[in-house]
């Protein structure tokens, strides 16, 4: 199984910027699609944005008020790492947000991905 421990959570302000990342350690296999999840309180978790190890394909959540063009995904292979980059920040990006690895199927959801991260809480104020 993967080991995945995120950082770079807090507070911050509407408009602002957060770096969140993400370290995976043990086993590699199946680590070709990692993932950022959100869950806000009360509420499932959503995905966010995942990126393919091995191209570097990025795919981002395409809901309303979508992260897409405010949030970007990005790996660095030296380190073994996996960062979002979140910039204008709105209030309703608070949540926990979780790392995740090992996936196995054709969406991004929740359910098929088998490794997680204990999560990083994200707070913007308004």
């Amino acid at each position: 199984q993967v080991q995945l421990v995120e950082s770079g959570g807090g507070l911050v302000q509407a408009g602002g910027s957060l770096r969140l990342s993400c370290v995976a350690s043990g086993r590699t296999i199946r680590r070709y699609t990692m993932g950022w999840f959100r869950q806000a309180p009360g509420k499932g978790r959503d995905f966010v944005a995942a990126i393919r190890w091995s191209s570097g394909s990025t795919y981002y959540a395409d809901y309303v008020d979508s992260v897409k063009g405010r949030f970007t995904i990005s790996r660095d292979g030296a380190k073994n790492t996996i960062d979002l980059q979140m910039n204008s920040l709105k209030p309703e990006d608070t949540a926990v947000y979780y790392c995740a690895a090992d996936f196995s199927g054709l969406e991004y959801v929740a359910g098929n991905f088998g490794s997680w991260g204990q999560g990083t809480q994200v707070t913007v104020s308004s």
